[in-house]
This record gives C-alpha cells, structure tokens and sequence, in this order.
C-alpha cells in the first residue's frame, strides 16, 4: 500500500466514524427536545451500544498500519497534516481506554443526565449525587487511562476540550483576570448609576419569532439548521446540519435574544467551515475556547454592544410594542445590567467569569478526591457567598444548575473563559480591521463581521492549532488584557465609573 493509498484508507475510515458521531449528536438533540419522558431507559441503551461500536471504529488496529504508512506522504499539505496528526491523536487515546470503559461512560452519562434533570426540578441534589460519583469515577479512570508521562488527571480530561491546555498555565492569567474583575466589580457596587429596565409583555411566540429573526441577520443558515427549545440552551451538529436552542422566560425576553445570539455563534463556526474539511478530522474545530469565542463575541461584542443597540431596540419594539426603555442607550445599559443572581447562563459579563473561575476549582477538587461529591453542595454555597455575597437557596439554584457535570463534562468550563479572553481579543483584532464596524452594527448589517470571522477562524477548521489560528488571527498571544479593557470600557461608560 502506498502512503496516499493509506491515506486515503484513513479518509474513509474517519469520514465513517463521523458519520457515527453526528447519529450521536442527533440522539442527545432528541433527548433534549423531542424525546417522551418514559425514554429515557431505552435512550441510555441506544447511546451505549452506538459508543461501543464507535469505541471499536476509533481503536480498529489497521488505522496503525495505515497510518505508520501515511505518515510517510512527501511533503503534505497543511490540511492533510492535520487529519494525520489528529487521527494520531485520537487513536493513541481511543487505544488507551480499557475495554467497556467508553460503553460504560456513554450509559452512565445518558442515565445521569435523566437524574440530572428530575434533581433539578424537585430541587434536591441527594437523588443526584450517587449518579455523579459514578460519572466521576469513570472519568477518573478514563484521566489516568490516557494521561501522558506528566500529565494530570485533570489536564488530560481538559485536554479534550482544549489541546495542549495545562491547569497550571491557566491559573495565572485567570488569577489576574479575577482580580480585574473584582476590582470593577467593587467599583461598580459603588455606582449611583440609575439603569432602566425593561417591561411590557413578551408571549412566547413573538419570543421565538424575533430569535429566529436575529439568528437569520446574524447569517445563520436555516437550509442547514433549526432552532428549538430546550431547558439548557445548546448547539449541535457540523457541516450540513447544525441545529441551535434557546430558552423562554415570559417575564424577560433579553433571556431568549442573548441565548440565541450565543448558540448562533457556535454554529456559524460549524457551517463556516470549508467544505471540503467536511467529515475529516481537520474539519473540527481548533477548541472549545475557539468555539465559545464565537458564541461570546455575537452574545457580548454585538448583541450587547452600544452600536447594536438601536437595531435591537427597534426589532424588539416590532416584537413586542413597548419596552419600557425609551432609547438605545437606555436599551444598552438595561441588557448590560450588573444584577445579584445565582445562574451562571443568566450572569452580566462583569461577574460571568467568576461563576467559571469557580467551577474550575470545585471540579478539579472533585476529580481528585479533595471534595467529596456528598459535600459538593454546601462547598459550593460557601464558596459561591465567598465570592457574590449570598448563599443559593436551593441547590437548582446551585451545584444543579448546570448540565455539564451530569454529561461528564469534567474540564469543559475553562472553556467558557478562555472563550471570553478569545472574543475580546478579535474584537479588538477586528476593529482594527473594520473602522467603521459601529456604523454597520448601528445598522443590522452583520454580513462584514461574519465575513472576517469567516476569514481569520471558521474556514480553517482544525488545520493549524488552536493556539496559532488566535495568534495569526489576533495579530500575538491572547491574555486577559483586552477582555479587562472590553469590560471596563462597556460598564465604565454605564456606570460612570
């Protein structure tokens, strides 16, 4: 066999075990969506046997063979590069997983989450937390399992989510970036700033209406996607079929318009990406932070923005009459509003980051045994009063309000603020590029900020390295800087700081 014989081998191959993993992502869709509640069972099954057979494809021996081959290709091109060094990747981790391991997490992950969901709406995380030691445990076997020499458990479950990422290179940017934050945060409680709010009434259809108005200006393609409702907003699929959800508060619509923009932004990234990277390993995304800098800069740097907000104002005004703001300035403050609250999806962008900095703490405690999982729920109201001043109520209020420790998610939620740090640094990137970028969001028209973005990020894929693709893109190395500028700008002029 030749090196573009095998190749070639690997392609399909891959492009199979792609097709397998979009099947999966459409049963978790349903799931949330459209499955009857007494499917649970019978959904736990049917994802556990689609992992066992997706665990046989990943650790098939012959990718070894074909691509010790493969690797011998004279001089490939970027994109090829990327497919062997991310099925390098994968199969080195896929081969290091006991046998059953990956059946097992798939059952456990889909049960759980059922427990997850009924925990949260009796409020009562005792129900919960025997599933959530098990997910644990198999997540700690799955960490030590694939550790590379030097490695911790903790980094090699972050690793998934954010190649090449270390706790321990982390913690001092997050460090600096949450004493910025507390600082503002200091100032801002000090403020005699009166913001508006917003009032009137939003009926659920005319919320779903505008949010798939403003998804459709954002550019996302309905052709290939839908939006729906679900209990935690989410995006899913790739290539032809990205689908998005959102949420409904009757009392406050800005809850539906802001999880939509964000949702939006992940899928924009999926259906940006070339076409012909479509079902190839190098036709992923470059990270999770890559991907919520997406979904956090359509969320905060346009949704949110001062620039955008007379063409919000004036949709919402179609949507739902009065609004109980009478210009866009009042429109702006009110969306940005620095509020007391538990939820971290509900959070203003001055105190998102420490519910994240938060949750990165406590999971790694859990991880390694230092947290007990029976303890979690009162470690996590002291620690969520040591940080905003109050304790939870209830624990939906609290260690339950996120789906992603039900999911096994562990190392996912530093994702969330390094998606933060990367929107701010494109946004800064981008205004460098686009002058006149206030006028155009004044106006609705969003086509040139997609268009950049389309440029620096989607199109690439996974063909350079999530670090490189940030770095090329935002002209040097993301910190926290411009997410601090960004913030103090934005709540400096609401607050008259």
């Amino acid at each position: 066999m030749t090196p573009a014989d095998a190749y070639a081998a690997l392609l399909d191959h891959a492009r199979r075990v792609s097709a397998l993993e979009q099947t999966e992502g459409l049963l978790a869709w349903d799931q949330e969506t459209m499955m009857p509640p007494r499917g649970a069972a019978q959904r736990a099954e049917q994802m556990g046997a689609l992992a066992a057979v997706l665990h046989a494809m990943r650790t098939d021996p012959r990718q070894e063979d074909w691509l010790a081959t493969a690797e011998g290709l004279d001089d490939p091109a970027p994109d090829v590069r990327a497919d062997l060094r991310e099925i390098r990747r994968e199969l080195t981790r896929a081969a290091r997983l006991p046998d059953g391991l990956a059946e097992a997490l798939a059952r456990e992950r889909s049960a759980s989450h059922q427990l997850w969901a009924e925990a949260r709406s009796t409020r009562d995380f005792a129900p919960f937390a025997p599933a959530l030691a098990r997910v644990l445990a198999l997540r700690r076997e799955e960490a030590q399992a694939v550790a590379e020499p030097g490695q911790t458990a903790y980094d090699a479950l972050l690793d998934r989510y954010e190649p090449g990422a270390r706790a321990a290179e982390l913690e001092p940017v997050f460090a600096r970036l949450r004493e910025g934050l507390t600082e503002l945060l200091d100032r801002i409680r000090g403020s005699s700033a009166r913001i508006p709010k917003i009032s009137g009434a939003f009926p659920e259809t005319a919320q779903m209406a505008l949010a798939h108005e403003l998804a459709g200006d954002c550019g996302y393609d309905f052709a290939a996607g839908r939006l729906d409702r679900a209990v935690h907003p989410f995006s899913s699929g790739s290539g032809l079929d990205v689908r998005i959800t959102t949420r409904v508060d009757p009392a406050d619509p800005t809850e539906c318009i802001f999880a939509t923009m964000h949702e939006t932004g992940h899928a924009l990234y999926e259906q940006g990406i070339a076409r012909e990277l479509h079902g190839r390993p190098a036709g992923g995304h470059a990270s999770m932070g890559v991907h919520e800098s997406q979904s956090r800069f359509w969320e905060n740097h346009v949704g949110r923005s001062a620039a955008f907000a007379p063409f919000l104002r004036d949709r919402m005004k179609i949507a739902f009459g009065s609004l109980g703001v009478r210009s866009p300035e009042a429109l702006f403050a009110a969306v940005n509003a620095v509020t007391p609250g538990y939820i971290r999806t509900a959070a203003d962008e001055a105190q998102y980051d420490l519910h994240i900095l938060m949750r990165f703490d406590l999971e790694r405690a859990l991880l390694s045994g230092d947290l007990p999982v029976e303890d979690l729920e009162v470690a996590w109201a002291d620690r969520f009063e040591a940080d905003f001043g109050r304790r939870p109520p209830h624990a939906s209020l609290g260690c339950l309000q996120d789906v992603h420790w039900s999911e096994g998610l562990i190392g996912y939620f530093p994702t969330y603020t390094l998606g933060n740090l990367n929107a701010a640094a494109l946004a800064e990137a981008l205004r460098r590029d686009l002058p006149d970028l206030d006028a155009t969001l004044g106006r609705g028209d969003l086509e040139a900020p997609l268009d950049w973005l389309r440029d620096r990020i989607h199109r690439h894929g996974r063909v350079s390295t999530a670090e490189d693709l940030m770095t090329g893109a935002c002209g040097g190395p993301v910190d926290e800087k411009p997410l601090l500028a960004h913030l103090e700008a934005k709540f400096g002029a609401i607050y008259d700081l």
